[in-house]
């Protein structure tokens, strides 16, 4: 009994060691999509949250119909500048 005792002990330290050089080798495959699925990410959070508030869609499309194509894209500009600015500002 003893020694089916030493060797699960042995068998599980191997497994420990065996996942552990696992974990290893996936970080390093995975580091270079980390930012391209943060990316998808905020994108699919994006979409979520104009199914959940449509409103915004329609409040988009009657703004440019409003403001007309030209003079939005002024606006949108702008409007994307100061977002950027803020972003950089806020630390996000």
């Amino acid at each position: 009994m003893k020694q089916t005792l030493i060797q699960l002990a042995e068998r599980r330290e191997h497994l420990i060691a065996r996942v552990s050089a696992q974990r290893v080798a996936l970080a390093d495959v995975i580091e270079p999509w980390r930012a391209p699925l943060a990316l998808a990410d905020q994108g699919l959070f994006a979409l979520r949250f104009l199914k959940r508030h449509p409103v915004w869609i329609v409040g988009s499309v009657v703004l440019l119909v409003t403001f007309r194509l030209g003079g939005s894209m002024k606006w949108l500009r702008r409007g994307w500048v100061s977002w950027q600015i803020a972003r950089r500002v806020l630390g996000r």
